[in-house]
């Protein structure tokens, strides 16, 4: 869990909702990955399902079929393969620019609900209602799960309690109880002590696998035993943090809707290879598509990159000779030009790489990110210079919105598509691409993906 300023309002710890104290509700999109898999592929709808993370690696959304027949999260495909032939589960490749869209989708429709709304994660909001304690609540919860099923497919679990924390409770708690209907209400005393007993520390919104073992040590092991718990005591061992999380489980609001998200203040871009690098042409092809993804994000947030890192590494977990290095270029004057950064990242790569090595990851990281509006230069700046690039920048971002990502791009990113329609992998494309080979298409983003019916 994020720190974040406490509210300066806070709501009686033995009450239930009252019209003036905050309400919240996280809404949760339910397996999101495999549920936007569903959408367009009802065949899938009470089968087992999986999505597996980037090159195919491991399991990152299952769903509940998934999950009966013993698949867990982070299990690697590799592993499971007998469990996939013998139960027939559908397997599918991560579709990022699918699972983006649809996730914009919910939120658009959640945001019909209330003027105020927190987008937590890609499948995860929360929502105000504080000004809603006049309604059945549940009732209104079951509203917004009607309408999200309907507008965009999406079965979800909702929530509700006067913190985020307990909101975050009622929210796995009503995925687990069948009988809920994918809606829980905490904001009745008795229901938190009901629902706080049944639930382990572990599962606490915060508290992590280390923070649970220090727990059990002073015999905490239920959410009920953290709540009513001496507060000194978890700060003591779980710092503020800690405190927050035993306040919250009260009653008390500590943590607040971030409904303006913060600008980020370090973008990475990375990703395994699909096969083994060994050129060094091979590894300045892919630091240049992820140093380009990169300066997408930065422009968007208006922001400039001061310094710039570039790293490679091996696989470690093969009996391979080892080796890990990086190198950061300092770019003086700010800037959010892709072929700058390109040009940099590049630069770094050549004195990091080594003949003979068989490369597994690179990646590119921009920090002191600044706003782009506030750029001090030099006097022996280019300024013209920069403006051209802020131009050059502003037309090819205005071409890949309207006609695709990657119409426009530099030609040090590669000249060829390294996918085919369906998103896999195409032969010859360069090691570095990653192994995608049961990728659905992009239904709602790439026009020669719209689906077709009859």
């Amino acid at each position: 869990m994020h720190e974040r300023d406490p509210q300066s309002q806070v709501s009686d710890a033995h009450s239930p909702c009252v019209a003036s104290a905050p309400i919240f509700a996280l809404v949760d999109g339910n397996s999101f990955y495999c549920s936007c898999e569903r959408v367009f592929n009802p065949s899938l709808i009470n089968q087992p399902v999986i999505v597996l993370s980037n090159n195919d690696g491991c399991v990152i959304s299952r769903t509940d079929e998934a999950k009966a027949v013993g698949i867990k999260m982070g299990d690697p495909l590799h592993l499971i393969s007998d469990i996939i032939k013998r139960h027939r589960v559908r397997v599918y490749s991560s579709n990022y620019a699918l699972y983006g869209d649809m996730s914009a989708r919910m939120m658009t429709t959640l945001a019909q609900f209330t003027p105020e709304l927190e987008v937590y994660s890609i499948d995860e909001a929360f929502l105000s209602l504080g000004g809603f304690a006049g309604r059945d609540l549940a009732d209104y919860a079951r509203e917004i799960r009607r309408v999200v099923r309907r507008d965009t497919g999406i079965p979800t679990a909702i929530g509700i309690g006067p913190t985020k924390v307990l909101a975050k409770v009622a929210n796995r708690a009503a995925k687990k109880n069948k009988t809920s209907g994918g809606v829980l209400n905490l904001c009745d005393r008795a229901a938190q002590n009901s629902v706080l007993a049944e639930f382990a520390a572990a599962d606490v919104w915060g508290i992590g696998a280390r923070s649970a073992a220090k727990l059990a040590r002073m015999g905490v092991t239920t959410a009920l035993q953290l709540r009513d718990a001496d507060v000194d005591a978890v700060q003591k061992l779980l710092t503020i943090v800690g405190r927050r999380i035993v306040l919250e489980l009260r009653g008390q609001s500590c943590l607040a809707l971030e409904m303006v998200q913060e600008d980020r203040k370090q973008i990475v871009s990375s990703k395994s290879f699909g096969r083994p690098v060994y050129k060094l042409t091979e590894l300045k092809e892919a630091v240049a598509n992820y140093a380009t993804r990169a300066c997408e994000k930065l422009r968007r947030q208006k922001s400039a990159c001061h310094v710039l890192s570039v790293f490679v590494q091996t696989n470690r977990f093969k009996d391979i000779a080892q080796y890990y290095n990086s190198a950061t270029v300092n770019m003086g004057t700010g800037t959010a030009s892709t072929t700058r950064l390109i040009a940099a990242a590049n630069g770094a790569l050549e004195t990091i790489f080594r003949d003979g090595i068989e490369y597994k990851k690179t990646g590119v990281i921009l920090s002191d990110l600044r706003p782009a509006s506030a750029i001090e230069f030099s006097l022996f700046d280019d300024q013209h210079k920069h403006a051209q690039d802020t131009k050059a920048m502003n037309v090819m971002d205005a071409i890949n919105a309207r006609m695709g990502r990657d119409t426009l791009k530099v030609g040090a990113c590669g000249a060829n598509a390294n996918v085919n329609a369906s998103g896999a992998v195409k032969i010859g494309a360069p090691a570095w691409t990653m192994k995608a080979a049961m990728r659905t298409p992009c239904y709602t983003t790439r026009w020669q993906d719209l689906l077709k019916v009859g």
